[in-house]
């Protein structure tokens, strides 16, 4: 059994605690509500108020947050990765910068810090079969791995630390402009007379076909697919956008493509 802090046990966090709990680990996740604290507790977790209780005596830290700027809020301004004792595990989802994971590590010098992207939902979570792109150090990996694997497969050891941050960012760029592709075959489509959702549908069994292409033919329409991922997908863009630009490039032709479908 592993003694696991949690932090961020929202829409993807949640299924991961109870996972966790249901793999025979003690899991202690930050509530700050009394309605939190409650849901926290029907996932089979201990609730606790204070992110030193998360850290106090964790073998391992898992922060599911949405931005850099969360994790860095929580983990230095709140002092979460100061109160980890030396040798543990800070593990991050929270899909951002290939930088922030190596600020982190750099700052902290005597815990080992992962980066975890996730690339699924919560029902990927709940079946246990979400992907992991993960970053850092392959002993440090190896001795998270039977943690994440409560939640995470496949499992992929991508690199050093912030490489599983840059394959999520590819990932989604990839992913973004699939969705430019589709609106601008569905655009096409328009013009020669044929129905979204019928074009749709029928790319799903044509060689244009694509896991995106499926989603969006499920949701019926790409701009209603965007509205329901656009949030999500907009912000990891805007990372992978920024990151491009501090290394002096851009994203080529996939800046074009990705603003067919959602707009900057």
């Amino acid at each position: 059994m592993t003694r696991i802090g949690f932090v961020g046990a929202g829409r993807m966090g949640a299924p991961m605690v109870r996972r966790l709990v249901e793999s025979g680990h003690e899991v202690r996740a930050l509530g700050r509500t009394d309605e939190k604290c409650a849901a926290l507790r029907d996932l089979g977790a201990l609730p606790v108020t204070r992110l030193a209780d998360v850290a106090d005596g964790a073998d391992v830290v898992v922060v599911c947050v949405f931005t850099d700027e969360q994790v860095r809020h929580v983990c230095t301004t709140d002092g979460l990765a100061a109160g980890m004792r030396k040798g543990s595990t800070l593990v991050i989802h929270t899909t951002g910068s290939p930088a922030a994971a190596r600020n982190l590590a750099a700052e902290f010098p005597d815990i080992d810090v992962v980066d975890a992207p996730v690339s699924g939902g919560p029902h990927n979570i709940a079946a246990g079969e979400v992907t992991l792109f993960v970053g850092g150090e392959a002993d440090v990996v190896d001795k998270v791995r039977p943690v994440l694997a409560s939640y995470g497969d496949p499992i992929l050891h991508v690199g050093v630390l912030g490489a599983g941050q840059a394959v999520k960012l590819v990932n989604n760029s990839l992913f973004a402009a699939q969705i430019g592709l589709l609106q601008t075959a569905v655009d096409l489509g328009a013009r020669l007379g044929v129905d979204e959702g019928d074009l749709l549908k029928s790319l799903t069994h044509g060689s244009g076909t694509s896991r995106v292409g499926e989603f969006i033919a499920a949701r019926g329409s790409v701009q209603g697919f965007v509205a329901d991922v656009g949030e999500f997908i907009g912000k990891d863009v805007a990372v992978v956008r920024q990151t491009a630009g501090e290394l002096g490039s851009d994203l080529g032709l996939l800046d074009e493509v990705i603003n067919a479908g959602i707009r900057p």
